[in-house]
């Protein structure tokens, strides 16, 4: 399947694609995982994990908000107050049963990445998981507008896609995408950044794991509570806003609940896959990637210097 190559940018009217990799390299973006989604880190591979029932909590939970409000405005008419009712039910409950199924799923095994051997173990099946060249690996952020009388709206996400490398894969086994809800753009970069710079810089270049229990003053109590000792009012009002509209409580809760001992991958091969190995048998990157890396780090360093003469 090919791709257009890292660095390509495709516009459209209402729609934007920047392809990120292969090659991968730098999108001049910080690392930032939006998502939480590195689930364990060491100095030998990551695992990058795609389960977010936080995000499917505040969507439900700010629909709980919106008909509470409207069922506050129907209270004294007894017609449309039924049909309310019923519209309410079928539209908050049959999201409320698949997020309390979902509770009970056991979580989606991480994809892991090792810098050492520079190869992404991408899990299948109870059984079956590929083993793909990191720089085989493809990445894209993409965009999409729609426009309505309420204004544009903009939604997007970063695809990373793996291929089989077993040439006599079936057709509906050849090949393999995840994609992250993170609003594309240069979002969608930082996210991939993560991902990129653990591997071609190293952890101490990306954050650390934020998911399991976190510390009382990382959680969404905590972060008020020390905002309101700084006296930073602005912040603890945009907390409570969180907590009480859109949810972001449960969410959390729910959300360490289920990853507060991130699954691990089963395979006795990846096992011994994953443990480290003497400096001198780390692989290297390709002399493409070599090449690539350099030129849009140049091509950065202009851009940096230009912004710099344009700042007044």
């Amino acid at each position: 399947m090919s791709t257009p190559s890292a660095g390509t940018t495709q516009k459209r009217l209402l729609s934007r694609n920047d392809y990120l990799a292969p090659l991968p390299i730098p999108t001049g973006e910080k690392p930032c995982d939006v998502l939480n989604t590195i689930w364990r880190k060491n100095d030998v591979f990551v695992d990058i994990g795609n389960y977010s029932i936080g995000a499917a909590v505040m969507m439900l939970w700010s629909m709980v908000v919106l008909f509470a409000f409207m069922g506050y405005l129907f209270r004294n008419d007894q017609d449309d107050a039924h049909i309310f009712a019923i519209m309410t039910t079928c539209v908050i409950g049959i999201p409320t049963l698949f997020l309390i199924q979902g509770l009970f799923r056991e979580v989606p095994l991480p994809v892991r990445f090792n810098r050492q051997r520079r190869e992404v173990c991408v899990p299948r099946g109870d059984d079956e998981y590929w083993i793909v060249p990191w720089e085989s690996v493809t990445a894209a952020a993409t965009q999409q507008s729609s426009v309505s009388q309420a204004g544009r709206a903009t939604m997007g996400l970063l695809i990373i896609g793996f291929e089989n490398p077993d040439p006599q894969a079936k057709d509906d086994n050849k090949h393999f995408s995840f994609g992250f809800n993170c609003g594309g753009g240069t979002t969608a970069m930082a996210l991939w950044e993560c991902i990129r710079s653990y591997m071609e810089i190293g952890p101490q270049a990306v954050p650390d794991s934020q998911v399991g229990i976190p510390r009382y003053e990382e959680t969404q109590i905590g972060s008020i509570i020390t905002d309101l000792r700084k006296g930073d009012l602005i912040m603890v009002v945009w907390g409570i806003f969180c907590i009480t509209i859109l949810g972001t409580y449960l969410a959390e809760k729910l959300q360490n609940l289920k990853l507060s001992h991130p699954p691990e991958l089963p395979y006795p091969d990846i096992i011994e896959w994953s443990k480290p190995l003497p400096p001198e048998q780390w692989a290297k990157r390709s002399a493409a990637l070599e090449t690539a890396i350099a030129k849009r780090e140049a091509e950065l360093a202009v851009q940096t210097a230009q912004a710099s003469e344009d700042r007044p």
